[in-house]
């Protein structure tokens, strides 16, 4: 694989999911190693919290995220993969104990549930399934 375009933006989970799926449901069917990675990736995908994304919540996320100061990196891990503990926050985000209050860091998993509100259901599924 060649880079096109070093400069070309990042993209979320969510438009890579998107633009997979316009790969595979066009009428001209791909064979070989292509399909191969459209069809795994999407499988991947569609087990991530990216499939439960709308294009509205993402954006509205980002419009609450603008109060942190968070640099574009951050803000796309915490798109792609929605903490729900201060710990994940920690590990998203650089120096997060020195750039962030505790009361900052309620606020993100706050925007998190709000906009994301899966997340929440996903973390009870695992809370039960360690149980038993």
């Amino acid at each position: 694989m060649e880079i096109v375009n070093a400069n070309s933006a990042t993209l979320s989970n969510f438009e890579v999911m998107k633009h997979l799926q316009r790969i595979k449901d066009s009428r001209k069917k791909h064979k070989g190693q292509l399909a191969t990675i459209t069809y795994e990736t999407l499988r991947y995908l569609e087990n991530t919290p990216c499939a439960q994304q709308t294009p509205e919540s993402i954006v509205e996320c980002l419009k609450d995220l603008e109060a942190f100061n968070l640099n574009k990196n951050e803000k796309l891990m915490l798109i792609n993969s929605p903490p729900t503990t201060a710990l994940e926050i920690q590990l998203m985000i650089e120096e997060s104990e020195e750039r962030l209050s505790e009361e900052q860091v309620e606020q993100i998993l706050q925007i998190m549930l709000r906009h994301f509100p899966h997340i929440q259901k996903s973390v009870e599924n695992d809370t039960t399934q360690e149980q038993e």
